[in-house]
């Protein structure tokens, strides 16, 4: 029975959902966050480090990964060293590229080596895997995002790079290959699959996850017919009664 309990996968919720983050924190399931910019922006969050501090009050045990928002790596270092300092269970997610598209692997190697817990952000290329194992260091604990889900919606299959980035990343005994941009439950299996140490999923599909892994599929066929049903008797269709209009005959076709 496919189960999420038998995953050696660890599962970290993705959201910026204060209510949502401490829900799933409080599952033993859930063994690390993540949030990012975006998700932040789109939950209504105007005070990036009032909420980020907020949330540490209680998210205390498990890592959490936040990330900077500047997009020159100078003013990236000041906030990735603030950052830092917030609490023991932070990493700092940095992007592969700046929004210039120049490497980062400078200060990545430069916030390693100041001993800076990292999440390396929005990889998706096994170049970019091998310049990433090339900066960071072997003492400090970090994280690979690999954003397998916009990998595969290029068309290619993510699994091959997510399995690579293990050969690559096999001198980093602290570096956990983290599967992201989940789009769909299975997503989390296929993580499992290709060995990641990590999958981050967002709170809605952690949600479905968490009801309908393990479901019988006949029971699930009946659930679903009855929600047609349902729906259908909801909205009041109906069809005309009486005869149905003549079929014309189809012709007859000619033997060859």
């Amino acid at each position: 029975m496919t189960s999420l309990r038998t995953l050696k996968t660890k599962i970290y919720a993705d959201g910026a959902d204060k209510a949502g983050m401490l829900d799933l924190y409080a599952n033993p399931l859930i063994q690390g966050m993540t949030t990012n910019p975006t998700l932040m922006k789109k939950a209504g969050i105007t005070d990036y480090e009032a909420f980020a501090k907020d949330v540490l009050r209680t998210v205390r045990q498990k890592p959490i990964s936040f990330e900077v928002f500047a997009d020159d790596f100078a003013e990236m270092r000041r906030q990735a060293l603030r950052m830092r300092d917030w609490q023991e269970n932070v990493y700092v997610k940095i992007p592969v590229l700046s929004p210039a598209g120049e490497s980062a692997v400078g200060l990545i190697h430069d916030l390693a080596m100041d001993g800076v817990r990292l999440n390396v952000t929005a990889i998706l290329s096994e170049r970019q895997i091998e310049q990433v194992a090339g900066a960071l260091v072997a003492e400090v604990p970090a994280v690979v995002s690999i954003f397998a889900g916009r990998i595969a919606d290029t068309g290619r299959d993510p699994l091959p790079i997510v399995q690579a980035s293990h050969t690559i990343l096999c001198g980093l005994p602290n570096a956990e290959v983290l599967w992201a941009s989940v789009r769909e439950v299975l997503n989390i299996f296929q993580a499992d699959q290709a060995g990641a140490h990590i999958v981050t999923v967002p709170h809605d599909i952690l949600h479905k996850a968490i009801a309908m892994c393990g479901r019988d599929l006949d029971d699930l066929s009946l659930e679903t017919v009855k929600m047609f049903d349902r729906d259908a008797k909801a909205a009041g269709y109906t069809l005309a009664t009486g005869p149905s209009a003549p079929r014309e005959a189809a012709p007859l076709r000619q033997a060859a």
